[in-house]
């Protein structure tokens, strides 16, 4: 899917969310300088164009950080908070699922799905077989 846009952020940011209501995992890539990029934008961050587009990107990625967020167990219990680089490029803060939390590693292939939460969809992570 591709879409050239030069919407307001807060336009962006809506389409991105709607796509995702509809289970679609979109991000933009600038058709100046190519690269991908999330969170959604008025303008690249890398060029400055206003020429992006949206696409869906492979899903696939790498854990560049992670950290375990400590609860008790009645709260919900410990959970993992992660940096992901996308193999398109850009670098996004989700969680991995289906995976204890202080077993997520840096390093750790990872696939995107998109879940149903209590604020709404939103793009987490399973552990993949493969590295990019």
């Amino acid at each position: 899917m591709s879409d050239a846009t030069s919407t307001p952020a807060a336009g962006a940011d809506k389409y991105y969310r709607e796509q995702l209501d509809q289970g679609n995992f979109l991000i933009q890539r600038c058709l100046s300088c190519t690269r991908g990029i999330f969170y959604p934008r008025m303008i690249c961050p890398h060029c400055g164009s206003d020429q992006l587009e949206w696409f869906k990107p492979s899903g696939q990625g790498v854990v560049y950080s992670t950290t375990v967020v400590r609860r008790k167990p009645e709260h919900g219990g410990d959970y993992n908070v992660v940096l992901v680089d996308l193999a398109e490029g850009p670098r996004m803060m989700s969680r991995v699922d289906d995976v204890a939390p202080d077993a997520v590693t840096i390093g750790m292939p990872v696939s995107a799905r998109i879940t149903e939460t209590e604020e709404g969809k939103m793009v987490v992570f399973t552990q993949a077989e493969t590295k990019l």
